[in-house]
């Protein structure tokens, strides 16, 4: 696979068209909706005249398909959004595009962000780049295999709980999900405002470092916003590892415990002090993940009414309106979502499902917090299995969202979190393998993967 280095000092023109056959040539695997060439182009040829210039010049990028961007749709993946044209940019677009970088074109996802595989995108599953009958994950499948179908050398995703790490790991790339509040979310389609973060998949943690610097910092569109806190650095002295032992029970993959404990003696084969560790709440997560991540969707898209923009249906009625023009528009897991949040949030069940629900989170975040106080950095496998086939967990949303288990906690509790390569299965299909840093750790994080991949 490339590397952004690949494509500095060559023609933009030449990156975006080599970017863009590729791209065509990778069509059975679904990984994009739409591509932005008319747009690229015109970019690529400014670059190569010197009046586009920056550190990622005539380097071609994809986003999500849930990021505002010029040139084409935004339809994240859903039909109510089937036509709509931005009339802005995403602002980690924006800071893209100043740096010289050009977006060619958008990846497939679960439709707004919703599922763990890519399955639940309106016009259809992305495939897995190792094995086409068997997911990508998601939501950020499509932005995962692009990345490991060498069409680009790094894509923008968004992780609520996991939608950039888990299929990161499906594929063998770096996933990178940042602190909550390090990258702006203006210009998103929003999924989960609590736990929603923007982040970057790439071949190595060193480019994954170089994107996560120019997208980072404050933003006056984005209230939730840090300070900038990211200065990417090297690696320095050994690390205090931290291995949570609730994510390596006989409930995971006998394969993904093998390739997990494989990278642990490798983390200890280079000089760093790796051990067992409990987080007890760790088997609530999925149960507080669920409760309060559709609460804040039933919410966020009560804006898609067939008025204001989007997908409107024929009716006699305003009410008529709002629920055909929903229902043709939302997925069957979109509905399923808005239900649950709609019911946790309803009058009789707000203080039994969704107070309590943040009361056990906020445990949650306090016991990360102590394990930090001891410990550098947490590990656990990023997924429980390798890449499922398609169809196979399509028809039980429970067992699909257990493959979240891994994932959810530190998306929860606002941690940055990185899914790193760390082997294969028998069968051939990547093991990824997650680190969890506390707030605002995530240089070290990103350094701590770097030094890794040279290791291996």
């Amino acid at each position: 696979m490339s590397n952004i280095a690949d494509f500095i000092g060559v023609s933009a023109r030449e990156n975006v068209e080599k970017a863009i056959a590729k791209a065509h040539e990778s069509e059975a695997f679904h990984a994009l909706l739409s591509l932005t060439e008319a747009r690229a182009l015109e970019r690529a040829d400014a670059v190569d005249r010197g009046e586009i210039t920056g550190s990622l010049a005539g380097v071609p990028f994809i986003a999500k398909d849930n990021f505002l961007t010029l040139g084409g749709t935004t339809t994240a993946a859903s039909k109510i959004l089937e036509n709509f044209e931005a009339p802005l940019q995403a602002t980690a677009i924006e800071k893209l595009e100043a740096e010289g970088a050009i977006c060619i074109g958008k990846a497939n996802l679960d439709a707004f962000a919703h599922g763990g595989s890519t399955e639940n995108s309106a016009y259809g599953p992305t495939k897995n780049a190792y094995d086409q009958e068997r997911v990508a994950g998601g939501s950020s499948g499509g932005s995962a295999v692009a990345v490991a179908l060498d069409i680009v050398p790094f894509t923008l995703g968004t992780d609520t709980g996991g939608s950039i790490r888990q299929p990161a790991s499906f594929n063998g790339v770096v996933g990178v999900k940042p602190t909550y509040g390090m990258v702006s979310r203006y210009g998103v389609v929003a999924m989960a405002s609590s736990t929603d973060t923007i982040g970057v998949l790439a071949t190595s943690a060193h480019d994954a470092t170089v994107v996560m610097d120019i997208i980072s910092g404050r933003d006056k569109k984005d209230a939730t916003t840090l300070p900038d806190f990211f200065t990417p650095a090297t690696l320095e002295g050994a690390k205090k590892i931290g291995v949570i032992s609730e994510a390596m029970t006989e409930d995971v993959d006998p394969e993904v415990r093998k390739v997990a404990q494989e990278y642990i003696e490798k983390l200890r084969a280079a000089g760093h002090t790796v051990e067992e560790v409990s987080l007890s709440l760790l088997k609530y997560a999925l149960a507080i993940y669920y409760i309060v991540v559709p609460a804040e969707i039933s919410s966020n898209l009560g804006r898609y009414d067939g008025i204001r923009y989007g997908r409107r249906a024929e009716a006699s009625t305003l009410s008529e309106l709002y629920g055909a023009s929903r229902d043709q528009g939302f997925m069957a897991e979109n509905k399923r979502r808005i239900m649950i949040g709609s019911y946790v949030l309803s009058s009789g069940f707000f203080d039994a499902y969704y107070l309590q629900a943040q009361k056990v989170r906020t445990l949650l975040i306090n016991e990360f917090n102590a394990l930090f106080e001891t410990y550098d950095v947490l590990l656990t496998p990023v997924a429980p299995t390798p890449a499922f086939k398609i169809g196979e967990n399509a028809s039980d949303p429970i067992k699909m969202y257990l493959e979240d288990v891994m994932t959810v906690p530190a998306s929860l509790a606002g941690l940055p979190a990185i899914s790193v390569p760390a082997g294969k299965s028998t069968a051939g299909l990547p093991i990824g393998v997650q680190l969890i840093g506390k707030r605002r750790d995530d240089a070290l994080l990103l350094a701590l993967a770097e030094s890794m991949e040279h290791a291996a």
